[in-house]
């Protein structure tokens, strides 16, 4: 695990501080967890930006009604077999 050094203001390290105590977990664990949570919030933001593009893209949509019309065709193969 690497080494990360960093400066904080005053108060939110004192919230991490009272925060780390009642939760009862090292201040670089709860660092930690918050980091990962807020890193997944921004994944998740992006993902929903490129399918709000995607929506208004014609050449996409086109695309992805082609596939949908492959995969009831395949459902509808399987089910008549």
């Amino acid at each position: 695990m690497a080494t990360f050094t960093s400066s904080l203001p005053d108060s939110l390290l004192d919230k991490l501080s009272v925060l780390a105590k009642e939760l009862k977990l090292p201040k670089n664990r709860l660092i930690e967890n918050a980091l990962e949570l807020y890193l997944e919030q921004i994944e998740k933001a992006s993902y929903i930006k490129s399918y709000k593009q995607a929506a208004t893209d014609d050449d996409i949509l086109k695309v992805a009604e082609e596939g949908m019309q492959e995969y009831f065709t395949a459902i509808n193969d399987t089910e008549t077999n």
